[in-house]
């Protein structure tokens, strides 16, 4: 099984650069997308007919957003973590399949100004708390834009951004929670090294000179670890400001 995960940096953009060729060419059996920026009405249907597709949408109109395609029809699927306070941007989609529970995420960035650094804090609890919750009736995996470099080995220039959003002590932490909770951080398990990045700046040709940050992650249960197969970033596909990462689980 084949799962991929994407920040599009909005969905109708991506649409009329190169998302179906990507969609063609990776054929995913779940594809897991993140700042949709729109509603399902904003893009015209164009993917394969093999894909259902399920939406969380924000309340603010063209802001944040998740969506889940998939050709497994999953058991249920919900939008959200439960809490009203945290449910009103749409970074939450839940797909319940037979053996495991598959969330995807669009974690809040704590601003340039560390503006959102306290609520980034209280969110991560609280979606920790909600994995957890999951994690007791069977496996889970999430993926998503984390919006955190966890390591010095996650970002090109670590030490110029030590107290920016993004790489402060706390967000760090939060993700540390995630690995002590017992989640695994898929690609670590197969490239130990720096220089992989999924995020690149769109000023001074960042991308082309690979001074990026990891900011996107697929994690999994300890439980699933046999079942891991692979874990990838597609560096070479281009639309937007991130890149996909995915998995392949036996």
């Amino acid at each position: 099984m084949k799962i991929l995960s994407w920040n599009v940096n909005g969905l109708r953009a991506v649409l009329r650069k190169n998302f179906l060729d990507f969609l063609a060419a990776e054929k995913p059996d779940i594809l897991c997308l993140q700042e949709t920026k729109c509603v399902p009405d904003d893009v015209e249907q164009l993917w394969p007919a093999a894909y259902t597709t399920y939406w969380s949408i924000a309340e603010k109109r063209g802001y944040s957003g998740t969506a889940l395609f998939t050709k497994i029809r999953p058991l249920a699927v919900t939008r959200g973590i439960g809490v009203p306070d945290h449910d009103r941007e749409g970074r939450v989609l839940t797909a319940e399949f037979g053996a495991f529970f598959l969330v995807n995420v669009y974690v809040p960035n704590s601003q340039r100004e560390l503006t959102r650094l306290a609520y980034r804090q209280v969110w991560d609890r609280a979606f920790l708390s909600y994995l957890k919750k999951l994690q007791r009736r069977k496996p889970v995996v999430f993926c998503g834009d984390l919006n955190v470099a966890h390591t010095e080995l996650d970002l090109a220039n670590p030490r110029a951004n030590i107290h920016n959003h993004g790489f402060t002590p706390e967000e760090r932490a939060g993700f540390s929670a995630l690995l002590q909770a017992g989640f695994v951080d898929t690609f670590r398990e197969f490239e130990p090294g720096g220089g992989h990045y999924t995020w690149w700046s769109v000023m001074s040709g960042a991308r082309a000179r690979n001074v990026g940050w990891r900011l996107d992650y697929f994690l999994i249960s300890t439980a699933l670890r046999p079942r891991l197969q692979t874990a990838f970033i597609r560096t070479d596909v281009t639309g937007s400001d991130h890149c996909p990462v995915g998995i392949v689980l036996k």
